[in-house]
């Protein structure tokens, strides 16, 4: 079997010499770091990095509270508030 150089230039492109197309600017550069999700937290039951499940704690007005627990045994590794961006609006019935 024929082995073929390895060439970084064209690596996942689909034609030698073709370039990606760079993404339109955005308004904000820092928006899509806004929303992070945590996949590993430190367990202090397990003493080790675990994955964490995200669960919704709070409906605030401000925005939502979620708070992290750990996969294995239930503990809870950590929190977020995720800021609501709009103005809060009140439905009543």
């Amino acid at each position: 079997m024929a082995r073929i150089p390895f060439d970084p230039r064209t690596f996942g492109s689909k034609r030698p010499g073709m370039h990606p197309q760079p993404a339109p600017p955005q308004a904000d550069p820092n928006a899509q770091f806004r929303s992070l999700n945590a996949t590993l937290l430190f367990c202090p039951n397990c003493r080790e990095a675990t994955p964490a499940r995200e669960r919704l704690l709070l409906v605030l007005p401000s925005g939502n509270k979620y708070e992290y627990v750990c996969s294995y045994c239930g503990t809870s590794t950590g929190e977020k508030i995720d800021q609501d961006l709009q103005n809060p609006t009140l439905f009543i019935p």
